[in-house]
């Protein structure tokens, strides 16, 4: 073979080899492209299932959230309504006690010689008191009681309320 045809069929083997290699590069970038879609697909699916389920457990949360200021909501308006009820109780009580159509008494111990007090032992004929001795009290006196228990009842209906707050918070 002469030097020019070996020169020109190299070059054609050179040519060939190149074309092979640019094929089958072409066939491999196919290949992996179609493997990487199909990755990336799956990664797609894996993350809306990961934001569907987040979702879903903030929606839970949200509902419990909202059912517990519900439940605290309804609690709060039924201490609030019982305060107010001891409150108007307790301002007619008052009342009553300031224009004298309700007199408070206490028991006396007729056999405590100590106190000093020489009330006699029996009721009168016309009262309606059974039992021992009584002695009517100042209404000023009185009126200082009714505003004592009224503290309290306001004490014992805030702290049902706190009772009833941390109970439901703990659930």
């Amino acid at each position: 073979m002469s030097p020019g045809a070996l020169k020109g069929a190299l070059a054609g083997v050179l040519l060939l080899v190149l074309a092979a290699a640019g094929g089958i590069w072409k066939v491999q970038d196919w290949r992996y492209g179609k493997q990487l879609a199909e990755q990336v697909g799956l990664h797609q699916s894996d993350l809306d299932a990961i934001n569907n389920a987040a979702a879903t457990a903030q929606r839970t949360e949200q509902d419990k959230r909202l059912a517990l200021e519900q439940r605290l909501s309804a609690s709060e308006q039924t201490h609030y309504k019982e305060l107010s009820d001891a409150q108007t109780k307790q301002a007619r009580l008052r009342d009553r006690l300031a224009t004298a159509d309700l007199r408070l008494s206490v028991l006396l111990d007729s056999t405590d010689s100590a106190s000093g007090c020489s009330v006699p032992a029996g009721t009168g004929a016309g009262g309606v008191v059974h039992g021992g001795t009584r002695a009517r009290l100042d209404p000023a006196h009185a009126q200082r009681i009714v505003a004592i228990t009224d503290a309290g009842d306001q004490g014992l209906i805030a702290l049902g309320a706190c009772q009833a707050y941390a109970r439901e918070v703990s659930r």
